[in-house]
């Protein structure tokens, strides 16, 4: 009787945690580790709650329906999973929440912007409840849906959700990149006018992309400056339809250099829209999101606040430095 009176009283000391994860993300590796995560979890002060995701916008719910009542939430699993309790968690626009990460995905490329480890589970579980805080701009599209990292359209970005698991699992980020290349035979066009608070361009393009992130797909893209994550711009890159051989040489160039030129364009702007006379495929944090004539992208500065492996001294060094 007095031991389980003392486990009540020490469990109503702990706070409430609840942890949202993707049991199939990345090979399912977080399934192996689930004990000691929790033990790490435990360690911290928290009393978790476990919650696997069963499918597509099963973390939106989640987040959504149940965050509200922990102290402090958790995911783990790809970038889809990150957008997702993202999603859920900010659309109602909260103020105060905190999201711990851990990532366990293919290629997992937010976490490389958190600097957070991907073959260390535990590690990052203790990054995921007591990190440092990391205010990140949140991407907001046609009013509605959120993203956290990425949103983008044309070449390669038909590859990650395309791309069977099998196939992640197996190549992990190859995958895309394998994917992608072979898409470059049919070069795709999308004639667009895009329009930004800097200036307005119409021509045809085969890729666009809307990112907050050092890593897209596994691979760095072009942009004018060091990505910050709260500055409340977005990193644009906009790839013209190549005409003739040389202009193919030198998108290549420019993103095996990430310097821009003629034909790969770097913008960084606060909001952007895309008008098209067809409908256009996009994908938003690496998952299918959906077909679009007209897209309106917003940055909200600081919108989501996520715990990073980053230490605050030497993010503040390099900004002064910078």
């Amino acid at each position: 009787m007095t031991d389980n009176g003392m486990e009540s009283e020490c469990a109503n000391d702990m706070k409430k945690l609840l942890f949202i994860y993707n049991p199939h993300a990345g090979k399912g590796k977080i399934n192996e580790q689930l004990g000691r995560i929790t033990e790490v979890f435990q360690a911290y002060g928290y009393l978790p709650a476990l919650y696997a995701t069963q499918g597509k916008g099963d973390g939106v719910w989640a987040a959504a329906a149940l965050g509200e009542d922990y102290d402090h939430v958790v995911c783990c699993g790809g970038d889809g999973t990150l957008s997702e309790t993202v999603t859920g968690l900010y659309s109602h626009e909260q103020e105060g929440i905190v999201l711990g990460y851990i990532p366990a995905g293919t290629t997992n490329d937010f976490s490389k912007s958190l600097e957070l480890p991907i073959d260390d589970l535990i590690l990052a579980a203790e990054y995921a409840v007591a990190g440092y805080r990391q205010a990140c701009d949140v991407g907001r599209v046609n009013g509605r849906r959120l993203f956290i990292y990425v949103a983008a359209f044309g070449v390669f970005t038909e590859t990650s959700y395309a791309t069977p698991q099998p196939m992640k699992n197996v190549l992990g980020g190859t995958a895309y990149i394998l994917a992608g290349i072979g898409s470059l035979t049919s070069l795709k066009k999308h004639h667009m006018k895009v329009i930004w608070d800097g200036g307005t361009l119409e021509d045809d393009f085969i890729f666009g992309m809307v990112s907050n992130s050092v890593s897209v797909g596994g691979f760095q893209g072009v942009v004018p400056e060091r990505v910050i994550l709260d500055d409340g711009l977005f990193e644009v890159l906009l790839v013209r339809a190549p005409k003739k051989l040389s202009d193919l040489n030198q998108i290549a160039t420019a993103l095996v250099s990430h310097k821009p030129n003629e034909n790969c364009i770097a913008i960084q702007t606060g909001k952007i829209r895309f008008e098209s006379e067809e409908n256009v495929p996009w994908t938003l944090d690496g998952e299918f999101g959906g077909e679009h004539r007209e897209m309106e992208i917003e940055n909200l500065p600081g919108f989501a606040t996520v715990l990073s492996g980053k230490q605050e001294e030497t993010d503040e060094k390099e900004r002064a430095e910078k």
